[in-house]
């Protein structure tokens, strides 16, 4: 196997592994020495330098090297990725996920709207369809293995958090639990808002015509306009 390829492969590893480390069994030990100020700039000093070492990696990877997956491909990944960028988009309003306070009990809505009502990780769902997006169009080893990484930090810390959550705040979770998905319900795509669709559809646009001067391949409807 290519160095190259190898190095990426580490680095890719090492982001996901200390994310989890420190996002479960490192956390509590470390806040209970560092306190929770101390333990916020050491969890993004970690997460920054693997990312800086992934980047870095990745660019000194091989940028081809597989067959791709044709205009076939890219039909699936364009709607895969604007997808993901709807769910993203949507995961930001009311997300009883990300409270203000990471101690405070989770706001928890009466029934599943919007993108909730497609999956309870919406943001974790819209990284992992980026990444099996961007597996299908089998460009690159160096971009299926970045893919493979964000696509296993997406699914599996979507599960840890909900073990969490769970411990922390017991019925108030499992409730929420109860009224959703972790796995997308594809007919909940349905109950998403038009604001919601308007603003993910910007976004995947914005980000689709990004990707030429920024990754060097055009992507999504600037293929093919």
């Amino acid at each position: 196997m290519d160095p190259a390829l190898i190095q990426l492969a580490l680095a890719s590893s090492a982001f996901v592994g200390t994310h989890f480390l420190l996002s479960h069994p490192l956390r509590a030990p470390l806040v209970k020495v560092l306190g929770e100020k101390g333990f916020l700039p050491v969890y993004a000093v970690v997460a920054l330098a693997t990312m800086y070492w992934m980047s870095k990696a990745f660019g000194a990877a091989p940028a081809a090297g597989l067959g791709g997956s044709g205009q076939a491909g890219w039909v699936i990944a364009s709607a895969l990725t604007l997808l993901a960028m709807v769910l993203l988009v949507g995961s930001l309003w009311r997300n009883p996920a990300l409270p203000a306070n990471p101690g405070a009990a989770p706001k928890v809505p009466a029934a599943a709207h919007g993108v909730f009502a497609v999956t309870r990780h919406p943001m974790m769902w819209g990284f992992a369809l980026w990444a099996i997006s961007h597996i299908v169009l089998w460009w690159s080893w160096r971009t299926v293995i970045v893919a493979l990484a964000i696509l296993v930090l997406a699914l599996v810390g979507s599960a840890l958090q909900d073990g969490k959550k769970r411990a922390l705040h017991g019925a108030v979770w499992a409730g929420w639990e109860a009224k959703t998905s972790y796995w997308p319900r594809l007919g909940g795509f349905a109950k998403i808002s038009w604001p919601e669709w308007l603003a993910g559809i910007a976004l995947w646009l914005a980000a689709s015509w990004a990707h030429g001067p920024l990754g060097g391949v055009l992507a999504g409807i600037w293929l093919w306009v």
